[in-house]
């Protein structure tokens, strides 16, 4: 009797993996349609997303770029924790900063000593993004975004190694801290604290444009993200939409805005990621937004496909030199379509001279 030389699978066996792949898969469609596996796979750049309501916090999706960078096809790295780049030589400074930075559910960049498929260590500058549903602030995913650094680019030396200098750089990515419990799993990801990294080598430092390049490219996904979640009524955005430690109006200033009728929002210039502190009765009847679901947000919620990333620099520089600009910006609403915004940013002043507010009409 002929017998095969192929080892037999076990129907049982082969019935758990298609059902962990359809549960890896269903992270996604069930939140942004069934179409964004295929919108993803058409973005450039290396980057992943995991699941902090799962088991272990895997990755759910890694994109054709990962794949090129470090060598793990993706069928290799679907289901399974971040970690898996981690090697002998991963700080574990690094390491903790990146763990910090999961339990506080905020953004983070940090240069990080990864491993490829085949052993090789490359320098890999990482940002970490966090999704958020905007309805109630409860986070959906964590994105990881890994820009490799020049190899010819000069190491930091061993005083510029020191973990406050690691993590200068995402400073600007701070958040005000939130009173929110972290999803069950979520202190999980990409983190495990053993031995490693303790014969961590010197860090390298990435380069403006490298930081640039992973910030855009993160600020890519989440806007196809919040397009595709539009389909299924989940708006997702990465920043936490929540109202709570937003200084109210002063009662004076609130009944003078209330009666200008044109469509404009005012943001806090003092708070971290320049809030959106009142919203117009015109804006939210322009947008689709309520009030609950804009308070708290940056204005990039409105981003989307076709957004000028060009524009916002712009707008960003102003900001910067304390000046009016005014730009023409591609928006979306709440439901997904598009419209054409002329936007004047401009500076308001309190009475010692500084700039308190931004005023977007």
């Amino acid at each position: 009797m002929a017998t095969s030389g192929a080892a037999e699978v076990d129907p049982g066996d082969r019935e758990r993996q298609q059902h962990d792949r359809r549960r890896l898969a269903s992270s996604l469609t069930a939140r942004y349609s069934d179409w964004v596996l295929e919108a993803l796979d058409e973005l450039p750049g290396s980057f992943l997303l995991t699941d902090p309501s799962l088991a272990g916090h895997p990755i759910v999706y890694a994109s054709r770029g990962l794949a090129a960078l470090t060598g793990y096809p993706r069928r290799e790295v679907l289901g399974r924790n971040a970690r898996v780049f981690q090697g002998t030589a991963t700080d574990r400074a690094a390491v903790a900063g990146v763990r910090e930075a999961v339990r506080a559910q905020r953004a983070h960049q940090v240069a990080i000593l990864n491993y490829r498929r085949d052993g090789s260590p490359h320098w890999v500058l990482l940002h970490l993004a966090p999704v958020f549903q905007a309805r109630d602030g409860s986070l959906l995913h964590f994105l990881a975004v890994q820009v490799p650094i020049d190899a010819a680019r000069r190491r930091a030396g061993a005083g510029r190694g020191a973990p406050g200098a690691v993590l200068a750089a995402c400073r600007e990515e701070a958040r005000v801290d939130e009173d929110f419990p972290c999803a069950s799993h979520a202190g999980k990801v990409f983190v495990d604290m053993d031995k490693r990294g303790l014969e961590a080598e010197e860090p390298c430092v990435a380069s403006d444009s490298e930081k640039e390049k992973a910030t855009n490219t993160a600020n890519s996904i989440v806007s196809a993200l919040n397009r595709y979640s539009k389909l299924t009524s989940l708006v997702v955005s990465g920043k936490r939409c929540d109202s709570v430690g937003i200084p109210a109006l002063s009662s004076s200033l609130n009944l003078s805005v209330g009666r200008i009728k044109q469509s404009f929002v005012l943001t806090h210039s003092c708070l971290p990621d320049m809030p959106i502190i009142y919203a117009s009765d015109a804006f939210v009847s322009l947008t689709g937004y309520s009030r609950e679901e804009i308070l708290g947000c940056n204005c990039r919620v409105l981003n989307g496909p076709g957004t000028s990333l060009e524009v916002f620099e712009e707008i960003n520089q102003h900001i910067c030199s304390e000046q009016a600009c005014t730009v023409d910006l591609l928006s979306y609403r709440k439901d997904g379509s598009s419209f054409r915004d002329l936007l004047h940013v401009s500076p308001i002043r309190d009475a010692s001279g500084r700039v308190s507010y931004l005023g977007s009409p």
